[in-house]
């Protein structure tokens, strides 16, 4: 019995029924051993299924080194989202528990890395990098989610006609924007990767009071 033990008979079960599946007692049951063994070695289920997302981002693929610093720095981004995305139990899971095995700070070095390459600055790196993982995790767990119950255009039925039908007086902004408020998809992403790239290069933090 070890932790590695213990992780790799989890994937192979999350492999076969999902994420749902994976609980210490079923574990445990597939180990042929009591639940509270595996709590030597596993602090709890949600740490089990930490674990098992930290597995996956092994697979996450580094972007070629020709890009710049700014093209890799999205691109790692998005082959962490893919692996979410291959993965919907795990992204929305995802958005409540952060990983901490090596994969995941593997990645979490390598975001550190191109971001000092960028030029931001030590103290902004540190913040930066949660708040691009966050993103990347919140979109794909929005996306999971879609492709797990896959949406028809029918289903924005209900938001695209209350903005057709809005009061041009009390709303006039959404009036004005219409159709531009559900616009976008790939381009969309990439545009919100800008939209903090650049703000952490402009932005500094504000002196931390003792």
């Amino acid at each position: 019995m070890s932790r590695d033990g213990i992780i790799s008979a989890a994937l192979a079960l999350f492999h076969e029924e999902g994420l749902a599946k994976i609980t210490m007692r079923r574990v445990a049951a597939v180990l042929d051993t009591g639940p509270a063994s595996l709590y030597v070695y596993i602090s709890d289920t949600e740490d089990l299924h930490a674990e098992i997302l930290d597995a996956l981002l092994a697979g996450i693929a580094v972007p070629s080194l020709p890009a710049d610093w700014r093209g890799r720095l999205k691109g790692t981004l998005r082959s962490y989202m893919s692996v979410l995305f291959e993965h919907p139990e795990l992204a929305r899971m995802a958005m409540s528990t952060m990983p901490s095995g090596a994969n995941y700070l593997a990645l979490v070095e390598k975001t550190l890395a191109l971001l000092k390459e960028g030029g931001v600055q030590d103290a902004e790196a540190a913040w930066a990098v949660d708040l691009l993982l966050l993103y990347a995790t919140a979109q794909a767990a929005e996306k999971a989610a879609w492709k797990a119950s896959p949406r028809s255009p029918s289903d924005f039925s209900s938001l695209t006609a209350a903005i057709d039908a809005a009061d041009a007086e009390a709303l006039p902004n959404i009036t004005r924007l219409g159709a531009e408020l559900l616009s976008g998809r790939g381009e969309r992403l990439d545009w919100g990767f800008d939209v903090l790239i650049n703000g952490i290069l402009m932005t500094r933090r504000a002196e931390t009071k003792a």
